[in-house]
């Protein structure tokens, strides 16, 4: 497969994260641009990445086989009515903007031609390339396209397709938002330690980095997490007397309705912001 010339809309965290990693795997830089309204990310892209940028996004997808959209979802109406004249046939879209839908994409850069759309759902460890991210394609990307954009999701780490749109949502309330979930665990444990007169540095330490060495056991185990769970839970032990603490508080509910929560204010705000279905 030949590179594709990719062209990004916004240079944003995300943006330069993905040209990070797509750099960082060998795509060389007359391959990618970027255009931005900010002169000093502009600079910072270049002077980083050594890729050309743009402050006008039609200068910007110019010859482009692929077009990242990565720009705020308030702004993306505008931006993709701006660029519809500019975009050529044939062109993937690639939207990272949270709670746009494709039908909305289609009908933003106009009905004619249908669009090869993907639409991506990455989360903020992508900034770090340890991050997942759920993918959509709709009817008009080709196999060719579908490789390209999982080509470049997977520069910021695990890439997994959905057959349904409407799966963008769970993929938003458990990896979109959990790194959050699991910031706030880590806060609960490290205060939970302090109270236990460890020093706050400490107790911080030891949160993060058990949940940094539980997260890679999870991640490289031939079982489930449930299987490592049992394994690492003795009878009548510490970890038992603390897990049993957790059930009886209703810990496997209370996960539920906070997914459940996530899942459903996703929808909301797809329809806030122009959702048509697809």
């Amino acid at each position: 497969m030949n590179t594709p010339r990719i062209a990004f809309i916004g240079g944003g965290n995300m943006a330069a994260s993905l040209i990070g990693g797509l750099r960082a795997q060998g795509v060389p830089a007359e391959a990618i641009r970027a255009s931005d309204p900010g002169t000093q990310k502009r600079q910072a892209l270049t002077a980083e990445y050594g890729i050309a940028t743009f402050s006008d996004n039609a200068e910007a997808v110019a010859e482009a086989d692929m077009v990242v959209l990565a720009v705020k979802p308030q702004v993306m109406q505008d931006v993709c009515r701006d660029l519809a004249t500019s975009l050529q046939p044939g062109q993937l879209i690639v939207s990272i903007a949270a709670g746009i839908t494709c039908a909305s994409l289609q009908a933003w850069l106009g009905e004619q031609p249908p669009r090869a759309i993907v639409r991506c759902m990455p989360n903020t460890p992508s900034l770090l390339r340890q991050g997942v991210s759920g993918l959509f394609a709709n009817a008009q990307v080709s196999d060719t396209q579908r490789q390209q954009a999982e080509q470049l999701l997977s520069a910021v780490g695990l890439a997994l397709w959905l057959e349904e749109e409407r799966l963008i949502d769970a993929v938003t309330a458990v990896s979109g938002s959990g790194p959050a979930y699991y910031f706030l665990l880590m806060e609960a444990m490290t205060a939970a330690g302090e109270r236990l007169g460890l020093p706050r540095d400490t107790a911080a330490q030891l949160t993060m980095h058990t949940a940094l060495g539980a997260a890679r056991m999870a991640c490289e185990s031939d079982v489930n997490a449930a299987e490592l769970r049992r394994r690492v839970t003795s009878p009548n032990g510490t970890t038992e007397a603390a897990i049993k603490a957790f059930q009886a508080g209703g810990f496997e509910s209370l996960v539920d309705q906070a997914l459940n929560a996530a899942a459903r204010r996703s929808a909301e705000l797809a329809e806030q912001l122009g959702d048509r279905g697809c």
